[in-house]
């Protein structure tokens, strides 16, 4: 299946797909593909006027609902409002932002990318009947989880280390999440995907107008599009693949989709089972199976 596209995905009726920040970019083709073959999908989004938007350009049964992964409220109401769910995808993220907190005082990357959507996977997660797939990314190479400073409270804050420890940190929590579902003899998987380098919306919101222009060169010249980007995550959705698999183009931003490799500090079950615990405690929220 190296050659697979998202023309290749099976049916989806009857099955209900959460996607998170599925308003513009890749969530919102991931939605659009799995609403097309007949999934009924909850976007998930901070902006609902935008959700709406979104929506109107998809066909099938789609729902817009709330969620700003920010604020660990927002993230309570949605799951409380959520009956059961087959697959959720922690698709939404901010990149390389100018240095914020959220509403729970967390630094934003980390807050928004992992422990909105850790918060949001412990409290849905009996309800999930299949699948969590996180959106990671290569920048997780460059990244280092700092148990002792994960909100940069006390280190100088540099935008891309930040992201770069956001995205190492998808693929720590989808490793621990993946053991704690084997050690509770869950049918769930856990499985992450990355885009390559697709041209989105996200490189746009730098607060840095020469990072801004750079990543519009690159966008122009090196990146693939979005429907090659969520190729990567429907992948992980839809096809039956180990737990813990890590899904996306072979030769890093092109080429066919594949299981790919992970830096060795993505690989420390150590630093997984210590980034848990700690999420544990910073977000209030447990394994719940």
């Amino acid at each position: 299946m190296s050659d697979w596209t998202a023309a290749d995905l099976p049916s989806f009726a009857g099955r209900t797909v959460i996607v998170t920040g599925a308003n513009s970019g890749l969530g919102e083709v991931t939605a659009r593909e799995l609403a097309r073959v007949g999934a009924k999908v909850i976007l998930a989004v901070r902006n609902t006027a935008k959700g709406d938007a979104a929506a109107a350009r998809m066909t099938g049964d789609v729902e817009v609902r709330k969620l700003d992964l920010a604020d660990l409220a927002s993230v309570r109401e949605f799951a409380a409002g959520v009956d059961g769910v087959d697959v959720l995808v922690n698709n939404a993220g901010i990149m390389a932002v100018p240095y914020a907190l959220t509403v729970d005082g967390f630094e934003s990357q980390i807050g928004t990318n992992h422990l909105g959507h850790f918060a949001l996977t412990n409290l849905l997660l009996p309800k999930i009947t299949d699948r969590v797939v996180t959106v990671s990314s290569t920048m997780h190479w460059i990244g280092y989880i700092s148990l002792r400073d994960l909100n940069w409270k006390s280190r100088p804050y540099f935008a891309w280390p930040a992201y770069g420890q956001s995205k190492l940190a998808n693929l720590l929590f989808t490793s621990e999440l993946q053991r704690r579902l084997d050690a509770a003899g869950s049918s769930v998987r856990a499985l992450a995907a990355h885009p390559g380098y697709s041209a989105t919306n996200l490189q746009g919101h730098t607060g840095n107008p020469i990072g801004a222009r750079l990543s519009a060169a690159g966008n122009r010249l090196l990146a693939t599009d979005a429907d090659y980007g969520a190729r990567q995550t429907l992948y992980a959705v839809a096809q039956d693949l180990p737990g813990d698999s890590f899904v996306g183009p072979r030769f890093a931003m092109r080429g066919p989709t594949a299981r790919v490799g992970r830096s060795p500090l993505a690989r420390s079950a150590k630093t997984a089972t210590a980034l848990w615990e700690l999420s544990e405690q910073l977000t209030d929220t447990k394994f719940a199976l």
